[in-house]
């Protein structure tokens, strides 16, 4: 299954994915205002993945 996904992809993922989890672990110590901050780097990483494979197919066509 993770065949189809890229270095590139899997270490984006990665990151949103750590990004995620460092982001529960301030909003829990008591920092909501750098919890929510980090967290909105989630859609933002997972965008620029995103960006990236459209730039890619369309440079195979």
């Amino acid at each position: 299954m993770f065949s189809k996904f890229t270095l590139t992809d899997k270490l984006l993922f990665v990151s949103a994915f750590l990004s995620l989890i460092f982001s529960e672990i301030l909003y829990f110590k008591g920092e909501a205002t750098a919890a929510i901050f980090i967290g909105i780097w989630v859609p933002s990483i997972l965008a620029f993945g995103i960006y990236l494979k459209l730039i890619n197919i369309s440079k195979n066509d």
